[in-house]
């Protein structure tokens, strides 16, 4: 499932990771957006982030998890 995630939204972990540098965990998803866009994230990346569901994330694990179940 993983891989039909990546091809989908053609986004790893590690590039969402690189894009949210900087975020202090707990953040919620629209603190993810945000964060994303101010490291001029790529819109690849932001989609994935505005696909991820309204919930607290408590590192960049519960993000990787998350983009898994996507």
């Amino acid at each position: 499932m993983a891989q039909k995630r990546q091809k989908r939204f053609n986004v790893s972990p590690a590039q969402v990771e690189k894009s949210i540098k900087g975020t202090h965990f707990p953040a919620e998803k629209k603190d993810l957006i945000q964060r994303a866009r101010e490291n001029h994230a790529n819109q690849d990346v932001l989609d994935v982030l505005e696909n991820m569901p309204d919930k607290q994330f408590n590192s960049p694990v519960d993000i990787s998890k998350a983009m898994g179940k996507m």
